[in-house]
């Protein structure tokens, strides 16, 4: 039985891992969201000042879903590399880096810790272009598919440098959300 899997076989493998990886990244995604009213539905935010770049708040779902998506495909083909050599490194980096992306919501939006974010989102893109690299040294596939999540939360980094700047003391504007509810 020891042979070479043929190409179907690895194609299957990559499918049962995109399986598990996308719902994944998009469940943990969407709860991260839901912990604390975000964007538009959250009142401190909509009360800040924003710069001109700041996009409707229908974009902000739209493309973290589609990244969301891409980081679950390309975890998928790194997932699928058995044997490869740095893929436990670059899982690693993945995961430090995909719960620095999950803690981001709560800290701007739940605690109004403009400042921290900013500096978490400066922490998350060198991780995210350690996570790349790593990535394409596996399958360059993978780093591709990491690009839009580079690009993306540095555009959030500009935004969230932009609205600390434009509101200084903001955390003082309402009481931080809480994250627990009575039921």
């Amino acid at each position: 039985m020891g042979g070479i899997a043929s190409k179907g076989q690895l194609r299957m493998s990559f499918l049962r891992w995109a399986a598990v990886t996308v719902p994944a990244v998009l469940l943990l995604g969407f709860a991260s969201g839901r912990i604390v009213p975000a964007g538009d539905d959250n009142g401190w935010y909509r009360a800040l000042a924003k710069p001109a770049l700041t996009p409707p708040g229908w974009v902000f779902p739209v493309a973290w879903t589609t990244i969301y998506i891409l980081m679950g495909l390309a975890l998928a083909m790194v997932l699928n590399a058995r044997g490869a050599r740095g893929r436990k490194g670059a899982v690693g980096l993945f995961a430090v880096g995909f719960a620095m992306a999950l803690v981001w919501m709560p800290l701007f939006f739940g605690a109004h810790r403009i400042d921290a974010a900013t500096m978490l989102i400066g922490a998350m893109v060198l991780v995210g272009i350690a996570t790349t690299v790593a990535f394409g040294r596996i399958r360059t596939a993978a780093a591709w598919l990491m690009l839009p999540y580079l690009v993306w939360i540095s555009f959030a980094g500009v935004l969230s440098w932009s609205i600390g700047r434009l509101n200084p003391g903001a955390a003082t504007l309402a009481p931080a959300a809480r994250t627990s509810q009575m039921l």
